[in-house]
């Protein structure tokens, strides 16, 4: 018998899949809080969806001004940490400490390459 997720990946279930992902009309934000602008803070209250992207052990405290601007407007959030595997728990523990009260999703990738589809999915 097939597991859940065996039969999901089957060829006969590949059909149902959508193969590409149609522009939803959001506007999304992504802000790198390592560079944080005048720009990017002005653009964030006219975004549907922020996405903030650090990198473990980078200050993150721009996020807080971030999240304030996209509390006040009801605009959601989310981060991303790209994790090296050298780094510490303990550090990307204060990096998320940093990010995790602003963002309704935060996620941990292990490197950047999983960023662009990550990105694409919010489109």
């Amino acid at each position: 018998m097939l597991t859940e997720s065996a039969r999901m990946s089957s060829a006969a279930e590949a059909r149902f899949r959508l193969r590409e992902q149609r522009p939803t009309g959001r506007v999304v934000k992504v802000i790198r809080l390592d560079r944080v602008t005048d720009a990017d803070l002005k653009e964030t209250a006219a975004a549907d969806f922020v996405v903030m992207v650090t990198a473990a052990g980078q200050d993150s405290r721009a996020a807080a001004t971030i999240g304030e601007i996209c509390s006040r407007r009801r605009i959601t959030t989310a981060t991303v940490v790209v994790r090296v595997p050298s780094v510490s728990d303990e550090v990307l523990s204060a990096t998320l400490a940093q990010v995790r009260p602003w963002s309704l999703m935060v996620v941990v990738a292990g490197d950047e390459s999983y960023l662009d589809d990550l990105l694409k999915s919010f489109r």
